[in-house]
């Protein structure tokens, strides 16, 4: 059993910033990546950012530069930093992690209920 909650999505005004945050808990025994996707109405689901175990990170160009992924490796848990967003930013953002469990070792893609965020005047 593994669950990711999120938090700190609401509306923001372009320009300002905005800091998500994703806590895994349950029967953990390993994390490896952990990350961020966003999906807007109509749209599929796209990747935001990444960070592995090590802090190696990975983002997509139209996020490079504003957004910043890091982790508290220790607490299981990730977060975003988001600078200047702007109105295409609007989502719906879900945290990930592949994680193992304790009963079985196996790895495993585990996702958040979402959170949203809403850039706007």
């Amino acid at each position: 059993q593994v669950q990711l909650v999120e938090s700190g999505g609401g509306l923001v005004q372009p320009g300002g910033s905005l800091r998500l945050s994703c806590a895994a808990s349950g029967t953990i025994f390993r994390i490896s990546d952990m990350g961020w996707y966003r999906q807007a109405p109509g749209k599929r689901r796209e990747l935001v950012a990444v960070i592995s175990s090590g802090g190696s990170t990975n983002y997509p160009d139209l996020v490079k530069g504003r957004f910043t992924i890091s982790r508290d490796v220790a607490k299981n848990t990730v977060y975003l930093q988001m600078n200047s967003p702007k109105p295409e930013d609007t989502a719906v953002y879900y945290c990930y992690a592949r994680v193992a469990q304790t009963t079985t070792r196996v790895w495993g893609d585990y996702w958040g209920q979402g959170t949203q965020v809403t850039i706007s005047s």
